[in-house]
């Protein structure tokens, strides 16, 4: 698939698709918030939403009173819908268009939160470049949540192969910049009546 284009793939499908018809519609990000909430992280914490499209994080975030949200997606037509989706509080996230394996973010933050995109990426490089990405850009003992696919779970989303991870493997990746607060493993149900198994882990900056 070396001439597959993700970002094209991934405007069709928000383009294609409503937010309920997306295998990963959450109506409340429960396991998100609930990670947020174990790290006691203060409402004037810089978070960043890595692949959050038009999920719904941000307005629960937002009704939360956190200040400074930043939400990056590859697709622009996601993150239209989302500041459609908000109106006016849109004017209080910060919104980035970019590929999550070449971005260079221009400020740190104290929480990096990634539901299901660091999964997307299979190759060494992309894997390596994100890594280096999050070393250099969250704060020191700042938090990383990431949830991917589970060794249980599906081995494709939107057609796409996706890399499975187990506290182990997830760990091992991590370990030598970040501390492993916990991991669990959620199944998550999607619109069409099926179960995707999740590990959702928490780690703290070194």
């Amino acid at each position: 698939m070396e001439d597959f284009n993700r970002k094209n793939h991934w405007e069709t499908v928000y383009k294609t698709k409503e937010l309920k018809e997306v295998s990963w519609y959450e109506k409340a990000p429960k396991t998100s918030l609930d990670f947020i909430a174990y790290f006691k992280v203060p409402k004037t914490a810089k978070i960043i939403d890595v692949g959050g499209g038009d999920s719904l994080l941000v307005d629960h975030l937002l009704a939360l009173g956190y200040k400074d949200i930043t939400v990056l997606d590859i697709s622009e037509t996601a993150l239209h819908k989302a500041k459609e989706r908000l109106g006016n509080q849109a004017e209080n996230v910060k919104w980035i268009v970019a590929d999550v394996a070449n971005f260079k973010p221009i400020e740190n933050y104290d929480v990096w939160h990634d539901r299901a995109t660091f999964h997307f990426l299979n190759k060494k490089e992309e894997i390596n470049n994100y890594l280096d990405t999050i070393q250099h850009s969250i704060t020191t003992r700042g938090a990383l949540i990431i949830g991917t696919f589970s060794e249980d779970g599906p081995t494709k989303c939107s057609g796409i192969d996706i890399t499975q991870y187990s506290e182990k493997s997830m760990n091992n990746i991590m370990k030598d910049q970040f501390d492993k607060e916990k991991c669990t493993y959620i199944d998550h149900s999607t619109p069409f009546n099926t179960t995707q198994n999740f590990i959702f882990c928490g780690f703290r900056k070194k």
